[in-house]
């Protein structure tokens, strides 16, 4: 598991290795990362899922020296996340990581809008291959503000057309909007 110093630090030296050889390396990081980093909803993630928009081969090369000296494996940044990466995407540029003329490291994170989409999509059991999707679809309800189901599900659909958003997506976003509404109104009875 890396925690959130252990991804800052690991970016950091990326984007120090990026400005000596002055390129610019563009990524952009969702899932549980983006969670841990930008919404400290979870203290550590297995992974990074992220996408190299520039320079990748550079970039891919720094990811697998990071690795063998931090004794992480290989994929430790990797791109398992593009099946569930929407046209629509909403990315916030991290502020530590602006990048700059000089090269360095530019990261984008997911907007909290878009990890609820894409968790939503994804929807995988708890548990299954380390999946915490379930929890972080209520962290993120909870935290952008949603209140019902069809407000949840509309906000799927700002990046997902509604003809590949599978039934069982639909039903397991009612199912934790009704939970969260069930847990709201026992918590304001007391």
């Amino acid at each position: 598991m890396l925690s959130k110093a252990e991804i800052l630090e690991a970016l950091r030296e990326m984007d120090a290795r990026a400005r000596a050889a002055h390129l610019l390396v563009d990524i952009a990081i969702y899932g549980g990362a983006a969670l841990v980093l930008a919404f400290d909803a979870r203290i550590a993630t297995r992974d990074v899922d992220a996408v190299i928009r520039s320079n990748s081969a550079f970039a891919r090369d720094l990811c697998r020296q990071i690795a063998l000296e931090r004794d992480w494996p290989e994929d430790w940044l990797n791109d398992g996340v593009k099946d569930y990466l929407s046209p629509h995407e909403s990315l916030d540029l991290m502020r530590d990581f602006p990048g700059g003329e000089d090269g360095g490291l530019r990261v984008h994170l997911a907007s909290a809008e878009y990890l609820f989409a894409m968790k939503s999509m994804a929807m995988r059991p708890e548990g299954i291959d380390g999946s915490h999707d379930v929890s972080d679809i209520v962290a993120l309800a909870k935290h952008i503000g949603l209140s019902s189901a069809a407000e949840a599900l509309a906000l799927v659909e700002q990046f997902y057309p509604q003809r590949r958003i599978p039934p069982k997506v639909a039903f397991g976003v009612e199912e934790i909007m009704e939970r969260i509404q069930v847990e709201r109104s026992s918590e304001s009875s007391k």
